[in-house]
């Protein structure tokens, strides 16, 4: 901040090139907006008025004590409903500080829109210290999920072209495909053993399974086994590594994990543990995959996977290309098993909304002949479905950018280089943003109402996930099957809400009903 004539402004730019004041009416009151003019700024925020950084209402003066009162009322696991009661009380802006963890929350489309659209050349994203704390304290390499600059950069540029390129995106459809049929036949065994003609459960276990044999056929060209009767011990135990690491993660959001080291936290012990057998996991699949490619076991003109097709480039280091397909493993897993869990609970309380769908596969599937490439072009409301359910329960909460220069969101400054989270879960369920937000509407995102900035599940821009299509194909397939083969049922009248576990899970489980439509 700069002092000037009693008043403080927000100090933009760099302080030693700052030739032009702030215009303020009155000087003694803060509440005044600000107009900034002058060549010294971005040309951006030239002539604009509005008001000092500071001035942000909020609870962010008193770090550690909100810590203490955020711990207090269980707001760990609470959180996406606490940033909701946060837009309620301070209004679409607020900045908050807990602990060493200092954000600005904004919910409006429009100022998600300034965020990401001057987000520059090198966009950073919020990194999560225990996942970088882990790496320096085992000396491991960074993918581009926590990497920043031109390193992530050239990175980033290389696995688009693996990973979300229409180029290759296709050969990932009989992969997926193939595990979405296996999953199906598993459905029909447990149905068969069951002897009641359906098959009740909580399918939590089984969609991990399914997820991770799913990712792992695309990044490695090979099948795990995850969906047969005897299942690999070490497959279930990086299930469960997985689980432990988002759980680890959430506390060292706000409680430096280095200080969580040095006093051999159990939370610090237990994380270090499951990122060990998450990165000793993948290693197997990658030395493997790299034996094959040097012993010409596949056809060069066969597909052989993400992480085979990044080893005959050898445009990216060993330790990179391992880096960045360990975390496209560990993201791959809880992510599309959570959204097509509640997409199944949230059919199986539209029985209508199933009918729809299921005569819009079928016509599909007839027009296409079968060609399952061609039936994913032809179904806008399944994709929708999709889309809606990551509309009411996200991943995750928010979508982050550290601002690369000043830039004014509702009538404030915000410096750069200042964390601006975007809070989905809270516009997904603001009436001001959709039409009766409490309801399961797919056919929301087929009208013309605007969705200008609303659908941010995957983030945004350069920085939005990379393997954002491998989960999209892999739940669209998916629920191809589950929809053509059986009719999804739940109980009625029993509501699941969500708790915070880094990602949004369910605060209870779900039991679904898998019923065979052709017996």
């Amino acid at each position: 901040m700069l002092a000037r004539n009693g008043l403080r402004i927000p100090a933009l730019g760099n302080p030693s090139r700052l030739q032009t004041l702030c215009r303020v009416e009155d000087p003694q009151s803060l509440g005044r907006a600000h107009t900034i003019s002058g060549d010294v700024y971005p040309s951006s925020l030239q002539g604009k008025v509005a008001r000092p950084f500071n001035e942000l209402p909020g609870n962010w003066r008193a770090s550690w004590l909100n810590l203490y009162r955020f711990w207090k009322e269980d707001g760990f696991g609470n959180v996406h409903n606490v940033q909701i009661q946060n837009f309620q009380k301070f209004g679409p802006i607020y900045r908050e500080k807990l602990g060493n963890f200092e954000t600005v929350s904004i919910i409006d489309p429009e100022d998600a829109a300034t965020l990401f659209k001057t987000e520059g050349k090198y966009p950073e994203r919020f990194t999560i210290p225990s996942w970088v704390a882990y790496r320096d304290f085992r000396n491991k390499p960074c993918g581009v999920l926590l990497k920043n600059g031109e390193s992530w950069r050239h990175d980033r540029l290389t696995l688009n072209k693996e990973a979300l390129s229409p180029k290759v995106t296709h050969n990932f459809v009989p992969l997926l495909n193939e595990v979405g049929e296996d999953f199906v036949k598993m459905v029909y065994k447990q149905i068969e053993r069951g002897q009641q003609g359906r098959w009740t459960a909580d399918l939590t276990n089984e969609l991990f399974r399914f997820a991770l044999e799913s990712v792992c056929n695309v990044l490695y060209g090979t099948r795990l086994g995850l969906l047969q009767d005897f299942i690999d011990p070490d497959a279930q135990e990086f299930i469960d590594a997985i689980t432990t690491m988002f759980h680890t993660t959430g506390p060292m959001l706000y409680i430096p994990p280095g200080l969580l080291r040095r006093v051999n936290s159990k939370t610090w012990l237990d994380h270090v543990k499951a990122w060990d057998f998450i990165f000793a996991h993948a290693d197997k699949f990658i030395q493997k995959a790299y034996r094959d490619r040097r012993l010409n076991q596949k056809s060069t003109e066969e597909y052989v996977g993400i992480l085979g097709s990044l080893l005959l480039q050898d445009k990216m280091p060993m330790e990179d290309i391992k880096a960045n397909v360990t975390e496209m493993m560990a993201g791959g897993v809880d992510t599309t098993s959570m959204t097509l869990m509640w997409t199944m609970y949230e059919l199986a309380r539209a029985p209508a909304l199933q009918e729809q769908l299921r005569a819009e596969i079928l016509a599909a599937q007839a027009a296409a002949k079968g060609d399952m490439e061609t039936v994913l072009k032809s179904v806008p409301l399944l994709k929708a479905t999709i889309k809606e359910t990551l509309r009411l329960h996200p991943v995750a909460v928010t979508v982050q950018r550290y601002t690369t220069e000043e830039i004014i969101l509702q009538n404030y400054f915000i410096p750069a280089k200042t964390l601006v989270q975007v809070g989905i879960y809270a516009m997904g369920r603001d009436p001001r943003f959709f039409t009766k937000p409490e309801q399961f509407n797919p056919e929301r995102w087929l009208d013309t109402d605007s969705k200008y900035f609303r659908g941010l599940s995957f983030g945004f821009g350069p920085r939005q996930c990379a393997g954002r299509r491998i989960a999209e194909m892999e739940m669209h397939l998916f629920m191809i099957h589950m929809l053509e083969n059986f009719k999804i049922e739940t109980k009625r009248g029993v509501d699941v809400g969500t708790t915070f576990d880094l990602l949004l899970v369910p605060d209870k489980p779900i039991y679904l009903t898998l019923r065979p439509l052709h017996p």
